[in-house]
């Protein structure tokens, strides 16, 4: 599948960017750029075309001149992004990305002096892949050094929750529409800008540890470099390390096994036990020294009288047991609602994670 959607990308990117140039802007910046700053699970086989395809996702740096306009060659025209320009991150210029290469103004008339950029991964591997290929600046522009790296690192692994899913939806409004995912404001993200770190972001709309909502599960998909379905592409774990790691799951397992009833024979609770616990040992093994936080909430797989909280309880206890003593447990509170966390859960949600990482950690 990987090498399909890179063959895809090669065949109609070039001919897109000629269609897509634009007049404003002279100055064109490649994407292998060495002043622009990536963060997240990219394929960079090809730096002058890396491939986005994780939610929150993100491409920072510092320019010069009036204007800024990105181009993108997205893989389905479903995926969404925001730009925010100066740090003002109350303002996206919010890019809804077509199918194909196409450049897209994000700023004018910015005045003289240095300006700032930050592009973020609103959707998630669900809408597709995303070949960035550079910026357009204005006559005369340039790229500056970019940001230094922040010192912390946080990586999530997570279901639609994590993602984002309909978190900008009214609370009487649908869950499943693009323009409504937006993972910049999800409980992960805001977490991580408030303790001022680096975040990755692995997750999937449906996905499950023992089953899913469709035919792959996380301990099959947590260690891809593409989250365009289940493929064989592999990240390399060495690339990047978290000092926290944050796993939110179970709440399609608990949908899926409890009320849709669809995994034959039904697992007893050792065996959901054991699927969990098998999979936070896989992440581990990854990330020896990181302080493992296993969540789960805030929707109904924390209602009151749900048992899989002491699931993921149980998990860490048989793993404290076993000597990993960097790893605890934290269950976001369930209010009632029962469509997806709007951004106002999240927040709250992203409160409470913030308080637990302080105390743990020591930030």
């Amino acid at each position: 599948m990987l090498n399909l959607t890179r063959q895809f990308f090669r065949a109609a990117g070039l001919a897109a960017l000629v269609a897509s140039s634009s007049a404003w802007a002279a100055v064109a910046v490649g994407a292998d750029d060495a002043n622009l700053q990536y963060t997240g699970r990219i394929d960079f086989a090809d730096k002058a075309a890396p491939v986005i395809s994780w939610p929150g996702t993100s491409i920072e740096g510092n320019f010069t001149g009036s204007s800024l306009a990105v181009t993108l060659d997205d893989q389905y025209g479903k995926n969404w992004f925001n730009v925010f320009i100066d740090g003002k991150l109350d303002k996206p210029v919010i890019i809804s990305a077509a199918k194909g290469g196409k450049t897209y103004p994000v700023a004018t008339g910015l005045p003289a002096g240095p300006h700032r950029f930050l592009i973020t991964k609103r959707t998630e591997g669900e809408e597709g892949a995303t070949v960035f290929r550079g910026l357009e600046l204005a006559d005369g522009a340039r790229l500056l050094a970019p940001p230094p790296r922040k010192a912390r690192r946080i990586a999530f692994f997570g279901d639609s929750i994590t993602s984002g899913m309909g978190n900008e939806a009214p609370d009487d409004g649908p869950d499943h529409e693009l323009k409504d995912k937006n993972n910049f404001m999800a409980y992960d993200a805001i977490t991580a800008r408030a303790l001022d770190a680096e975040m990755h972001v692995v997750s999937q709309s449906g996905i499950g540890v023992m089953i899913s909502w469709f035919p792959f599960i996380m301990p099959q998909f947590y260690d891809q470099l593409s989250a365009v379905g289940n493929n064989d592409s592999r990240w390399d774990f060495s690339q990047w390390t978290p000092d926290v790691v944050v796993i939110n799951l179970f709440q399609n397992d608990k949908w899926l096994i409890d009320r849709e009833q669809r995994l034959k024979p039904i697992p007893t609770d050792a065996q959901r036990i054991a699927a969990y616990k098998d999979l936070v040992k896989k992440i581990r093994a990854e990330y020896p020294r990181a302080y493992i936080i296993c969540a789960l909430g805030s929707m109904d797989a924390v209602s009151p009288g749900s048992k899989w909280p002491g699931y993921v309880s149980s998990a860490v206890a048989q793993l404290r047991a076993e000597q990993d003593e960097r790893i605890d447990t934290l269950f976001f509170d369930y209010t009632g609602y029962d469509k997806h966390p709007r951004v106002k859960h999240h927040q709250a949600n992203a409160a409470k994670l913030t308080a637990f990482v302080r105390q743990k950690m020591g930030w």
